[in-house]
């Protein structure tokens, strides 16, 4: 074949021209755009829908890439964050991976606080993206290790000059991330209109922001969060908590209970056991907060309304707590300890 056929048939046709390739610039440019699953399966009632925003399907498998995108991204843009910069923040897992891939990305330094209960998924993962891990090892006077965490976090800034707090339960950008995102993707997907929310709190950042952006569209949304036996975001009294991702020992600054028509709270047992329910019912392997939504809403089953729709906001994939909520022995020793408890209250 003559050289000159051989470049031609090597050119595009017209054809493919006009097709434009679909490439992203990095990860964190696949973040959002979750399905919506109903679980027909698992709440099979006539007329009653749950439906599932499958938040666990982002990139790096949790919603807090989209919490830890728009923070780094934004304070990049604004200057706050300067390149090169160390990142710190506490974290029990989620959005330390989050913002370790983010830091990866930027060419950031990333230092991530986290503690004892941190999963060795978890722990592995923030290694292998590069992040210093430093571990708080001693419980708090709310018998947790988030104060500690976050002693040490300003310890960090104080010894490192022009280092950044993400501060994930005070940052503004934290609810923003999620009214822009999972909720405007929420109202872009929803015809018609939800009858409840339910999410999970820790930072309340993602329940704050998805609900404001979906009562502007649905008004007469009742927005449930769902929160750990143990936490003290809604003033229980503290206690001993398992399962990270779900519940605070300290009150958020971003917490705004005026915005939260109701709260229920789950404790370990019982959101394992609904995790292993999905799975099992659903094929759906989600985090244990997670578990704790689908306790939350069976547990208000027969308050809400026969013919409700009901959207379910799951965080994070289960891939993580494989040593925790889908561990048979760590579930029978919770099991126990619940009953010990229960016991001594008695």
């Amino acid at each position: 074949m003559p050289a000159e056929a051989a470049v031609d048939t090597a050119r595009p046709s017209p054809e493919r021209e006009s097709v434009r390739e679909s490439v992203r610039e990095s990860v964190f440019d696949c973040v959002g755009n979750t399905p919506i699953v109903a679980l027909r399966r698992l709440f099979p009632d006539p007329g009653f829908e749950v439906l599932a925003k499958l938040e666990l399907m982002n990139p790096g498998g949790s919603m807090k890439d989209r919490s830890a995108r728009h923070i780094i991204e934004a304070g990049l843009a604004e200057g706050s964050i300067r390149p090169g910069s160390t990142v710190v923040e506490s974290s029990s897992g989620n959005f330390g991976i989050a913002l370790a891939m983010a830091a990866r990305i930027h060419g950031l330094r990333f230092i991530c606080v986290v503690d004892p209960k941190t999963t060795s998924a978890n722990l592995t993962l923030l290694r292998q993206l590069g992040a210093t891990v430093e571990i708080a090892s001693e419980p708090d006077a709310a018998g947790g290790y988030l104060h500690n965490r976050i002693r040490r976090v300003k310890e960090l800034l104080a010894e490192l000059p022009g280092a950044i707090w993400a501060n994930q339960y005070a940052n503004d950008r934290n609810w923003q991330a999620f009214y822009h995102g999972t909720g405007a993707e929420l109202v872009e997907q929803l015809v018609r209109p939800p009858s409840y929310l339910f999410a999970p709190v820790s930072t309340t950042g993602s329940i704050l922001g998805c609900s404001r952006r979906l009562r502007e569209r649905f008004p007469a949304l009742r927005v449930i969060a769902v929160d750990a036996v143990g936490s003290v975001i809604f003033g229980s009294p503290p206690a001993h908590r398992e399962i990270p991702g779900i519940g605070s020992s300290r009150v958020p600054e971003l917490f705004r209970p005026d915005e939260i028509d109701d709260v229920v709270h789950v404790d370990d047992v019982e959101a394992a056991e609904c995790c292993r329910d999905l799975l099992a019912a659903e094929g759906i392997l989600a985090g244990g907060s997670s578990g704790a939504v689908v306790a939350a809403i069976r547990r208000t089953r027969s308050r809400l309304a026969s013919t409700g729709r009901v959207l379910a906001i799951f965080p994070d994939r289960g891939d993580r707590y494989l040593d925790l909520v889908y561990d048979d022995d760590w579930l029978e020793r919770m099991r126990s300890r619940r009953t010990r408890a229960t016991s001594a209250a008695h």
